[in-house]
């Protein structure tokens, strides 16, 4: 290996001390890497934590427009829903991340990464997957599947025999293992492993409750083209990390956007997580109000087929294979229509749809219309159109009377 590991840095206990580690156990130097991509937290004070142990090169990237443009935008055309809940807000941003790390070592001359992911979870397959398909000749390592630092008071013990400054790691701690972006908040961990136990109202942080949002409902629209929002509430000139940003702070006042889930691992086990995605879940109920006056019935059906396996692609980590790129393909062709506006009423935790209008509208007042008959349709066709559709039912029927089944 080269003299040089990048190191996806948070500024954490955890990734600190990995960079110590890193620099004892391997006798490289580190280069960190830390990204914004929305967490709400100041990112810039990384650079204090990561000079303290001696890095001398540290990057750290505004990555908000990336991230919801060319990741978040991308999988919310096909209204991913991962087991029919889980909008995938953690396993999205970790492709951006791996291609950082990939790239930074490229420019760096480092011939290997390395992340904070535990040996129990998502995260570290979606990482080193995701820059294997980058690269495949880099090297990582992963010291929470190598050391025996499995507490977190090992790590302090730790901070305190290496002298890594404690004042760095320290600071107001959440009870909870959290990852957050600009898509969502996510909490695992503590009394949440019991999946029989009520969430703590005081963990959520992105939304109101329902008792506490208020009792008007609150109107939006959203305007979409070719799939993707464009703005919220005719406001020109919004940037996706805008869009979503704003969408979220309307859904977090309007209690919109919680979920509690037991969801199925990769790596085999069952995990119970609580999510905060606010925005995400007005987004993907506008969105499909906007396909349904846009998408032709079959498309709209053989996308709807083919999005659980597109969102097991993205949960599993394998947003770079070649299947995934494909269905991005066909999911982003289907989109060529989908533009217009969405007028939607938020309250109390509801979305509700209030109206869609689109110049690519397919909807057929004339066809529909319960006044009478104009246009292309003919009522009288349809008796055909029932006999033909019956025709196996029936004779299936008919075959099991003979035989009195």
């Amino acid at each position: 290996m080269a003299d040089k590991v990048v190191l996806a840095y948070s500024g954490g206990l955890d990734t600190s001390v990995i960079c110590r580690w890193l620099q004892d156990t391997y006798q490289k130097e580190v280069v960190t890497f830390t990204a914004d991509i929305g967490q709400g937290e100041e990112v810039e004070p990384a650079r204090a934590k990561a000079e303290a142990l001696g890095v001398k090169q540290i990057f750290i990237e505004d990555l908000c427009e990336d991230f919801v443009r060319d990741y978040v935008f991308p999988m919310f055309r096909a209204n991913t829903l991962y087991e029919g809940e889980y909008l995938l807000g953690t396993s999205i941003a970790r492709p951006l991340v791996a291609k950082r790390l990939v790239e930074i070592a490229q420019e760096t001359g480092a011939e290997a990464i390395s992340h904070g992911a535990t040996g129990k979870g998502n995260d570290q397959v979606r990482f080193e997957i995701g820059a294997y398909a980058l690269d495949p000749d880099i090297n990582v390592i992963a010291p929470h599947r190598e050391w025996d630092l499995n507490s977190r008071g090992a790590l302090m013990k730790y901070c305190e025999e290496r002298q890594i400054p404690v004042e760095f790691t320290r600071g107001h701690e959440s009870p909870y293992s959290m990852d957050a972006n600009l898509l969502h908040i996510s909490y695992e961990g503590g009394e949440l492993e019991n999946p029989n136990i009520e969430p703590n109202e005081a963990m959520w942080r992105r939304t109101v409750s329902i008792q506490d949002a208020p009792s008007e409902p609150e109107r939006i629209t959203i305007r979409f083209q070719r799939g993707d929002p464009v703005s919220v509430n005719e406001v020109q000139s919004m940037t996706p990390a805008s869009i979503l940003s704003t969408l979220n702070e309307i859904g977090g006042r309007n209690g919109i956007g919680r979920s509690d889930i037991v969801e199925n691992r990769f790596v085999g086990m069952k995990s119970r997580g609580c999510y905060e995605t606010p925005g995400g879940t007005i987004l993907l109920k506008a969105h499909r109000a906007m396909e349904s006056i846009t998408l032709d019935r079959e498309v709209t059906h053989l996308r709807d087929e083919l999005m659980p396996r597109y969102a097991k692609l993205i949960y599993n980590g394998f947003w770079w294979s070649p299947e995934r790129l494909a269905l991005q393909s066909f999911i982003d062709k289907t989109q060529e229509p989908v533009s217009g506006v969405v007028s939607l009423s938020l309250c109390k935790g509801n979305v509700v749809i209030m109206g869609r209008e689109s110049e690519s509208s397919l909807y057929d007042t004339m066809a529909v219309t319960f006044d009478e008959d104009e246009g292309e349709y003919d009522q009288a066709d349809a008796t055909g159109f029932i006999r033909l559709n019956a025709l196996r039912l029936r004779t299936g029927a008919r075959l099991g009377r003979k035989h009195g089944s």
